[in-house]
């Protein structure tokens, strides 16, 4: 839609970028961006606004305002991602996605905040504070929860934005942009998504470019696409997927964007329902949301049938080992070195190497490392590495037997409950809240498969709650239409941003109608 504005002139690259940049400013208590690259953004409106007067958009993103997760490298803007490791450092080149974006036109507003590395689920952990979720200053929020005391000024409590892409997805929730890059290794795009109302795509394992994208998992991490619906996201992923010379492990056949047909019979899909993901903790909430929404798809013709995928539970345990591991390996590169970060310690080298990682590295980063170190010893490399990596493939052909047996589509919940208050959050440490919040999301990160959150619903709190869709590996056509059509039975409500107003009445009008 706004792109139809800015090629029907109704309003000026120049104009939209200004107001998403007076509504970073006015939405700053949510700690959503690291960095706002406010000159580069408006040069890159200025030149869009030029080729719309020419009537020569380089395409639908040409003039569009996105945010990037800070882990993904852009060339002149500072890349942290969140940690004292990196401060400072400025990248002589951008990831892949961040150029591909560039090249058809979309402003680059700034980089979002995350957990430190991307280690975490719920975007606190990071050097810059906690990002805030929009939802929290929402109108259905604040009806919803009662202030403990009494007075009038006392805010409800506010609630995480979910993690690591937290940035990304507050960006999206508070209107500052309308999409944006996260990246995905065990949920971390649609964790976000889901707990604060947008749309999270993980797409198949290779089919968009890792490159720049400053590694956590080698074998895990894909770049994630946040949008406010599911069309958007369809647009993003073509302007993004296909193959990469710069990485190989991007797919060779050429990708072909594609259209979202408006689907009206469901009649020849079949839904599958795993019931592995029955979770311990899941609310009772979402399990009753996830009853509703297969009811949905039975009443309007879909068959919908009861499947397993036996090696879920060993799923975590697997994924910790596997993602420790990997973690340990990536991170060796920070010894500060060639960038980053450097201790002034100069006993020695050693002694260099280890102050700057004691000072550069969070408790939670190093904590992986240690793990990740122990389990590649010499005495337990097979013992837990090999052995997790024998779970993983047993886990991925639990997905392929199911759609081999005919299921199309995968419907499970994202989260366990709705976005937890920042202080009930951050009472458990890291690596434990990470095992409960990824429990139903890393499954598809280790078979390689496309997945995808889609808002479905308010709880009774006010705070959104979504449901997940799990696809066939490189059938995202598929299971973006099956997202599209379960969007557009559910209706979620929009935002309303109540602080927002306060701050800014006039710019949050104009992005509502945008």
């Amino acid at each position: 839609q706004v792109a139809a504005a800015l090629k029907e002139g109704h309003v000026t690259p120049t104009e939209l970028c200004q107001r998403c940049l007076s509504l970073i400013k006015s939405t700053k208590f949510l700690n959503a961006y690291i960095t706002v690259a406010e000159e580069t953004a408006l040069k890159q409106a200025e030149a869009s606004e030029e080729r719309h007067k020419r009537g020569q958009p380089l395409g639908i993103l040409d003039g569009i305002p996105i945010a990037v997760k800070d882990n993904f490298n852009t060339a002149g803007i500072e890349t942290t991602c969140a940690s004292n490791m990196l401060r400072g450092y400025i990248s002589p080149y951008n990831a892949t996605v961040v150029q591909k974006l560039l090249d058809q036109g979309a402003v680059l507003l700034g980089k979002t905040n995350l957990d430190e590395f991307a280690m975490g689920s719920g975007s606190t952990d990071g050097v810059f504070g906690p990002v805030r979720n929009p939802w929290s200053y929402s109108r259905q929020y604040k009806e919803k929860s009662v202030p403990k005391s009494h007075s009038e000024d006392k805010e409800p409590d506010w609630v995480i934005t979910g993690g690591s892409s937290g940035g990304s997805a507050a960006a999206v929730s508070s209107f500052t942009c309308f999409a944006a890059l996260g990246s995905d290794t065990g949920g971390s795009t649609r964790n976000p998504a889901a707990h604060c109302g947008v749309v999270g795509l993980k797409p198949t394992y290779g089919l968009i470019s890792r490159h720049g994208l400053i590694p956590l998992v080698n074998s895990m991490d894909v770049p994630g696409i946040l949008t406010r619906c599911v069309d958007d996201a369809a647009i993003m992923l073509g302007s993004l997927a296909g193959h990469d010379p710069k990485d190989s492990t991007t797919v060779q056949d050429n990708f072909k964007p594609f259209e979202l047909p408006n689907l009206t019979d469901v009649s020849k899909l079949s839904i599958g329902i795993p019931k592995e993901y029955h979770a311990p903790g899941l609310s009772s909430e979402i399990l009753a949301l996830w009853s509703k929404a297969a009811d949905l798809f039975q009443n309007a013709g879909a068959k919908v049938v009861e499947v397993s995928l036996p090696h879920t539970r060993y799923s975590i345990v697997c994924y910790h080992v596997l993602c420790t591991a990997e973690v340990a390996s990536n991170m060796a590169r920070f010894d500060g070195l060639e960038y980053g970060h450097r201790s002034d310690m100069n006993e020695s080298t050693e002694s260099m190497y280890a102050a700057t990682r004691r000072e550069g590295f969070n408790d939670v980063v190093r904590g992986r490392i240690l793990s990740g170190n122990y389990f590649l010893l010499k005495q337990n490399y097979e013992k837990y590495f090999i052995k997790a990596q024998k779970v993983r493939r047993l886990i991925a052909n639990d997905f392929v037997k199911v759609f081999r047996s005919g299921v199309d589509v995968l419907l499970t919940p994202t989260t366990l409950s709705d976005a937890a208050p920042y202080m009930e959050f951050i009472k458990e440490d890291n690596r434990t809240r990470s095992a409960q919040d990824d429990i139903l999301t890393q499954a598809a990160n280790m078979a390689g498969l496309p997945a995808i959150n889609v808002p479905t619903a308010l709880s009774e709190r006010g705070l959104p709650v979504g449901l997940q869709f799990i696809g066939r590996s490189f059938q995202e056509q598929q299971l973006l239409t099956v997202a599209k059509w379960f969007e557009k039975q559910v209706q979620f409500p929009m935002i309303q941003l109540e602080e927002v107003k306060k701050h800014d009445h006039g710019v949050f009008q104009h992005q509502k109608c945008a």
